[in-house]
């Protein structure tokens, strides 16, 4: 008996250890040694953060490319590379900035401060323009002999959300700066969007220098597949070789696997973005347990499934048998009147026939019940208002639109629990 414990504590204990070094693969994800398929921008990208690191040359770059191309990943590498020299670990300074989080030029200043350490210097001074603050603070970054000054490496991320800033101060400045010759500046910038050039001010397109890196995901499917594979396995140094052994046999049998290759193929034609694909895994390395100790197709089709569900349709599935029949006199009014918008109380109309004529299960609610109902679905955005509110109408005459599709409806409907007979009746009239 305590061998069997032992022996099952040891699978379990090889299981768990698995989860843990898969989960970390992939949600922490590692740089990798050297960028795959993108040999020519790193070449680019290193020579021109060095020249600036190193000789105090200034220079602005954008990376461009679809998300999930590889920017941020091609930039981490080049940085890695940067920081590995000598002359430069403990001259460069980085200024990391999100278009996402600095908002306006004001928070993005004082990020700039907190990152470069200057808050004592700044203190309580009042400066009279953007261009003042910033001027001052790459003074600061001075060095004794005053003739030489740290190089700074601004980083951009978003950087079309830059562009949206009042003026394009931020941008202006630090590009300004870039070109004349107070301090080694390198200003780099990361999107997704191919216009971005246009996005920009002329005064401010001028000083840019119109280097532009692009990113485009050029990867087949079979190499998709060797992502998978890749991600999945164990390494060679996992403490039970023979687990390991079993685990990478199961995880090539279910990649070999036609329905599978579906799901796969499916999750690639949506999106090349190894993130999502990453997000599929996760799933399925999430329901290996000890009883069902490697991986097999069922978690990989069951993933697929999580992540392909209709968002509105789960939605549907916690409704109330009321606000369903709702739904329904919505579908049937659309049905009818082709697609033109409805209000409230054409819908309880609607409703109030099914209850005459058809129900004998559903039980006759009061007209401000069935309000209530409706309003809860207009607050779970299955029904949208048509005007923007301006002109004022009473409730019940308020103009709306289903947002929802006649095979969401159809489905939820299938999978809803103990749903009576005729109001699936009443729908099927409804939609035949």
């Amino acid at each position: 008996m305590s061998k069997r414990r032992s022996a099952a504590l040891t699978e379990a204990q090889c299981v768990s250890l698995a989860q843990k070094i898969l989960r970390e693969r992939l949600c922490h994800q590692k740089l990798p040694d050297q960028p795959s398929g993108l040999d020519s921008q790193h070449k680019h990208l290193l020579e021109l953060l060095r020249r600036t690191a190193v000789h105090g040359e200034s220079n602005s770059v954008l990376i461009v490319g679809p998300r999930g191309s590889g920017k941020t990943m091609l930039l981490g590498c080049v940085l890695r590379e940067l920081m590995s020299l000598k002359e430069v670990q403990k001259n460069v300074l980085l200024v990391e900035l999100n278009g996402l989080l600095q908002t306006d030029d004001k928070i993005a200043l004082k990020e700039i401060t907190r990152q470069l350490h200057l808050e004592n210097v700044v203190g309580d001074k009042v400066f009279g323009s953007f261009a003042e603050n910033l001027a001052f603070l790459l003074e600061a970054l001075k060095s004794g002999d005053r003739s030489s000054s740290r190089p700074v490496l601004f980083l951009l991320d978003e950087f079309d959300l830059f562009a949206h800033h009042k003026n394009q101060t931020l941008l202006y400045n630090l590009l300004d700066v870039s070109q004349s010759a107070q301090t080694p500046v390198a200003v780099v910038g990361l999107t997704c969007r191919l216009d971005v050039l246009e996005l920009l001010e002329k005064r401010v397109k001028s000083r840019f220098s119109h280097r532009q890196v692009h990113l485009f995901s050029s990867l087949s499917f079979a190499q998709y597949v060797d992502v998978v594979l890749h991600q999945l396995r164990l390494p060679q140094d996992f403490p039970d070789h023979r687990f390991s052994t079993e685990w990478n046999g199961s995880v090539t049998r279910v990649c070999e696997d036609k329905s599978v290759q579906e799901v796969l193929k499916r999750s690639f034609n949506s999106s090349k973005d190894l993130r999502s694909l990453h997000t599929l895994l996760f799933l399925a390395v999430s329901r290996v347990c000890v009883s069902r100790s490697c991986l097999c197709e069922a978690d990989l089709l069951e993933a697929g499934r999580w992540i392909s569900a209709d968002s509105k349709a789960n939605v549907l599935h916690g409704l109330s048998i009321l606000e369903l029949c709702l739904i329904i006199a919505m579908k049937h009014l659309n049905d009818t009147y082709d697609g033109e918008p409805f209000n409230f109380q054409m819908v309880h109309n609607e409703f109030k026939k099914f209850i005459q004529r058809k129900s004998h299960s559903i039980h006759k609610f009061e007209k401000p019940v069935v309000m209530k109902a409706f309003e809860h679905l207009l607050q779970l955005e299955l029904v949208r208002p048509v005007d923007s509110g301006v002109c004022k109408v009473q409730r019940e005459y308020q103009l709306m639109k289903l947002m929802l599709e006649h095979t969401q409806v159809m489905e939820a409907l299938q999978k809803y629990p103990q749903c009576p007979t005729d109001v699936k009746q009443w729908a099927l009239s409804a939609f035949g």
